[in-house]
């Protein structure tokens, strides 16, 4: 069967289901934390923090007062675990068996060329427990990293041993990455647990719908690494996207959707119907999303549902940015309303507002409802950030007198 749902349908449903609206709603700590999880089933990680980092931002926009420990906590309780999936990404522990290292050709061949290292830091990390990459000696190798430069031995690796799992991560420190034997960080019955190939990937694949909530077949990079659309003859062990999309429709665990104004179907896990056949009219809340929040992957169905054009210009040169270095995108409600820049200068309990970018035809103060949402945004960000004030840049003077927040 094929849902048909108008395009403001589509929107309360997608912003309802990803607990944006209201922002901020959910309570019970690291209860809370697990309960986006058990939605989103996996976090997009990424260690840049100027803005807070990515896995924290999307939680923060979704629980109350969010505290990054609590994601730590849950780490070291063995409840989550970083894995590899669209991304890096945080995932609930219970899915190990699905996101178990996949044998690679890359990391299969870093182990082959540094195979003496390789041997060595296993021996080290087994007789003294949780070790980093800083406390080994460097050592050489033929390993480059992504920009061709040579690479730390030892970093490749552990990174390689994680990804093919003889390894796991342990705990972070900031962004220190502590690796141990996989046996000593998850249960048993999971690490025996042997899942096929086939259904690791429709698993997988599956993953990023419940992610997203409403995608379509293709969306830039979000069906990465889960092979191609069809079958390649030179890889016989991937049965294409397309063949296991399939199966997850005649399993009945997603349903074809037609959105009104939308090109192309879409598809909605089958829990989910019933929130997409009648959604809530959204409360007037306010949400920051991260860069790598869900909900940004596709960046077309951003344009044609929600009229809102995000790009990601980190890597652009600061001439050829039409907004800036870290933009957040800015929900209000069922609409994407702006975007704003902050930095978080921790040594002086910080945040500064660099820019704010609105919408055309979008003026906060006529918005009914907006300009206290937005105060109560600023301010749970400044918790968030462990700040007591904003500084806002000098041609904000508007937005400043506007939305005033103070902890």
């Amino acid at each position: 069967m094929t849902v048909r749902v108008t395009a403001e349908a589509a929107r309360r449903f997608l912003v309802a289901r990803c607990f944006l609206a209201p922002a901020r709603s959910l309570t019970g700590g690291p209860d809370a934390v697990l309960e986006v999880f058990r939605r989103l089933g996996s976090i997009q990680f990424d260690p840049i923090a100027v803005a807070g980092r990515s896995h924290d931002l999307v939680l923060h926009a979704r629980v109350a007062d969010y505290d990054p420990a609590w994601c730590g906590a849950l780490f070291e309780r063995r409840e989550i675990f970083e894995a590899f999936n669209k991304g890096l990404s945080l995932v609930p522990a219970s899915e190990f068996p699905w996101f178990r290292g996949i044998a690679s050709r890359s990391p299969q061949q870093i182990l082959a060329e540094n195979a003496e290292v390789a041997e060595r830091a296993l021996d080290r990390i087994r007789a003294e427990g949780p070790l980093s990459a800083l406390d080994f000696e460097a050592e050489r190798g033929p390993t480059k990293d992504w920009f061709g430069m040579p690479m730390n031995a030892v970093r490749a690796v552990l990174e390689a041993h994680a990804f093919t799992g003889a390894l796991g991560l342990a705990r972070r420190d900031g962004n220190r990455r502590y690796y141990d034997l996989l046996e000593r960080l998850l249960p048993a019955d999971l690490l025996a647990r042997d899942v096929p190939l086939r259904e690791q990937l429709r698993h997988k694949l599956l993953s990023r719908y419940r992610a997203h909530g409403l995608l379509g077949v293709s969306a830039g990079d979000t069906f990465g690494h889960l092979g191609p659309a069809k079958p390649d003859p030179r890889r016989p062990d991937l049965p294409g996207r397309d063949a296991m999309r399939e199966e997850l429709i005649a399993l009945g665990d997603l349903v074809p959707v037609e959105v009104e104004g939308v090109r192309g179907k879409r598809f909605v896990v089958r829990e989910e119907v019933e929130l997409l056949n009648a959604p809530p009219e959204p409360a007037p809340s306010v949400a920051f999303l991260s860069p790598f929040d869900a909900l940004i992957w596709d960046r077309r169905l951003l344009g044609s549902l929600f009229g809102f054009d995000y790009v990601w210009e980190l890597f652009l040169p600061p001439a050829k940015r039409r907004w800036g270095w870290y933009v957040l995108p800015i929900t209000f409600g069922d609409r994407f309303v702006g975007r704003f820049e902050p930095r978080i200068e921790r040594a002086d309990a910080r945040v500064d507002v660099l820019d704010v970018w609105w919408e055309d035809g979008f003026t906060p103060r006529r918005a009914e409802g907006f300009v206290d949402a937005m105060r109560d945004a600023l301010r749970a960000y400044l918790r968030f950030a462990g700040a007591s004030r904003l500084q806002w840049a000098q041609h904000l003077a508007t937005e400043k007198r506007l939305f005033l927040a103070r902890p």
